[in-house]
């Protein structure tokens, strides 16, 4: 495989220069300034000034912990957001197309759409892995990323190691490792191997394991050379500096992070076992994610009736080979007990 970044990335991003902000220009040392060079309210009430453009205190940390350099990482409202630049700078509209695997999170398709790219779909196999042959059948030149979400959504497998890494070899576009529940995995991030493959993205969240969905942040890590395109395009304030004062202030607290995963763990393997025990629940899929696939006898009717107990999951009857299941996410020891006792009490 001869990856060349140059080829896949759209004419009109090669020759942009990313926007100047007055925060990239002049970059404080720590200095005691007066800055009137931004046009700002020069009240202090803790955001009158523009946040870093490039998140370089929560950057830094972020690289610290993940091994990697600040060059490979950049920040976004949200993963949606890194997801939603990846398209604009390396799919033409109308022309290009990418790679999806359903089942798997909506989100990618719904991006394809917006922009103008097709997306073609390749189910998973019945045991959820990626069918490489029908992969690689469905590859032509103009295919410029292809999406694998591991751990899965809505499945929560984690998808075989031997399998990502032929599809790394063999793609000429980017492979983009979605590991939005990598944190409740037994098995490692791929971002320890980012040095061996250049198409290689991997995008992370803090909205799971680090329970901050409110404040939207998404992390991308990949080679310098991508990251730069990326940077052309960006928004140059998009991550406020509310969300940059919280999301430090949490990553650095590793060890509130990890008990509350270890906490989830626990509760998982609680309510995989409860849900064997129930009745009409036919089959347990298995999860390296903060939530269970189940199947049962009648999704609607069993999401209905979960309902008027007060309780809400995900009916994923609708996807690709998810006939009839429910996803439960993990809740705390009250509710995960609530949620039993409910199941156990329908007929």
């Amino acid at each position: 495989m001869s990856f060349d970044l140059d080829k896949i990335t759209r004419e009109n991003v090669k020759g942009l220069s990313p926007y100047s902000s007055a925060r990239d220009e002049y970059v404080s040392d720590g200095s005691t300034m007066v800055f009137l060079d931004a046009n700002e309210n020069p009240y202090d009430n803790g955001v009158n000034r523009y946040p870093d453009p490039q998140q370089r205190g929560l950057k830094s940390i972020l690289a610290n912990q993940r091994g990697i350099k600040e060059e490979n990482i950049l920040l976004g409202n949200g993963s949606d957001e890194v997801l939603d630049l990846l398209f604009r700078a390396f799919c033409e509209p109308k022309e290009d197309n990418i790679l999806t695997l359903p089942p798997t999170y909506g989100m990618y398709k719904v991006l394809s759409g917006i922009n103008l790219v097709e997306n073609k779909e390749v189910l998973l196999d019945h045991d959820f892995q990626p069918n490489i042959s029908k992969i690689l059948e469905s590859i032509d030149n103009h295919t410029k990323l292809l999406f694998l979400c591991s751990p899965n959504n809505p499945t929560g497998n984690s998808f075989s190691q031997k399998r990502i890494e032929q599809l790394l070899e063999s793609f000429n576009g980017l492979v983009i490792i979605d590991e939005a529940y990598i944190d409740f995995s037994s098995q490692k991030s791929w971002v320890s191997r980012l040095g061996e493959y250049p198409n290689l993205v991997i995008t992370q969240t803090l909205s799971k394991a680090y329970g901050m969905a409110g404040i939207r942040l998404g992390i991308c890590m990949a080679s310098k050379e991508i990251i730069a395109v990326l940077n052309k395009i960006k928004p140059p304030y998009n991550v406020n500096e509310l969300t940059q004062q919280r999301a430090i202030s949490r990553v650095i607290d590793q060890k509130g992070v990890q008990q509350e995963v270890s906490n989830i763990l626990e509760e998982r393997e609680k309510l995989n076992k409860a849900l064997s025990e129930v009745s009409f629940v036919t089959d347990i899929f298995p999860t390296d994610a903060n939530f269970i696939l189940a199947k049962v006898d009648d999704a609607t009717k069993r999401y209905n009736q979960l309902l008027e107990k007060g309780i809400v999951v995900r009916n994923r009857t609708t996807q690709p080979l998810c006939k009839n299941t429910l996803r439960f996410t993990v809740g705390t020891s009250n509710e995960n007990k609530k949620l039993i006792k409910a199941l156990k009490a329908l007929s």
